[in-house]
């Protein structure tokens, strides 16, 4: 019980900061215009205006708004915005909060598809490394009673596949066979020391945060239909799709002669024996 409250502290204090650096010290911002409704309109009131605030994106237009906004302040205020999105991006991986793709096309929109890409992946590094940290001093029986046929799945796979880790822990980030967010909570569990962990995330998530990055800044430089269509946006997404799969083909060739995947499907769970409708 003093493992829960701990991590609530922890939590709590996380978000109190988080809540400070976007009130307390947010700099002057932008205003939106909001217009009266038709019944309004006759009046000769002015339309009213509103302060934009800032929040975790949870659609593309969302993020649109939220990467103006930032932009706006960036452009004299560009050290807070550095550290409000590593604060924000830290936060989200460290607690194993789903949202990550979005961050991540918010690095693109931001910094840049290269600059992007290496805050996008020390961010998820460092902050998925936080997350195995707190599931070790924190979270390894209540994980373990909670989903207790999926992590007997996982140590079974890691102690057959255990003389070729590393490789197998690529696969998994390469191939969605159990999500991100448990393989980071379970990993103390299974044994899986930190720095073969630690670069097993920064390695295996590259063609993903590339993927995300990427859209992210294309999605920023598109004004119209016509920039869709022109040759520098082909080849990019060329790039793209080529960083995507080549990756990825190579892990799959290699586990077909290297690694034992026997009980896993793309969604993680175990597969259903055929034996057991002979019983």
């Amino acid at each position: 019980m003093r493992s829960i409250w701990g991590l609530i502290a922890l939590v709590a204090s996380a978000t109190f900061y988080l809540y400070l650096l976007v009130s307390a010290f947010l700099p002057p911002g932008p205003h939106a215009i909001r217009v009266h409704d038709a019944k309004s309109q006759h009046t000769e009131d002015e339309p009213e205006e509103e302060e934009l605030r800032l929040k975790f994106p949870s659609d593309l237009d969302e993020l649109r708004e939220l990467a103006e906004l930032l932009k706006f302040y960036k452009t004299e205020h560009t050290g807070y915005v550095f550290i409000l999105f590593c604060s924000a991006y830290l936060y989200k991986q460290s607690f194993a909060i789903p949202g990550s793709s979005f961050l991540n096309m918010l690095a693109g929109a931001l910094f840049g598809p290269w600059h992007g890409l290496l805050i996008a992946c020390t961010l998820t590094t460092v902050g998925s490394t936080n997350c195995y940290m707190l599931s070790r001093i924190f979270g390894k029986r209540h994980i373990i009673r909670l989903f207790p046929e999926k992590v007997a799945m996982l140590q079974r796979m890691v102690e057959e596949n255990r003389s070729s880790l590393f490789f197998f822990l690529l696969f998994l980030r390469f191939f969605p066979m159990t999500p991100n967010w448990f393989l980071n909570v379970t990993s103390p569990i299974l044994n899986i020391p930190i720095p073969i962990f630690f670069f097993s995330i920064l390695i295996g998530l590259i063609p993903y945060n590339f993927i995300c990055v990427r859209t992210g800044a294309f999605l920023s430089e598109i004004q119209s239909l016509d920039d869709i269509f022109s040759w520098g946006t082909i080849l990019q997404l060329l790039l793209i799709a080529c960083v995507a799969l080549l990756p990825g083909a190579l892990i799959r060739h290699y586990s077909q002669a290297h690694l034992k995947l026997d009980g896993l499907e793309p969604n993680g769970h175990q597969m259903v024996l055929n034996d057991r409708k002979t019983r």
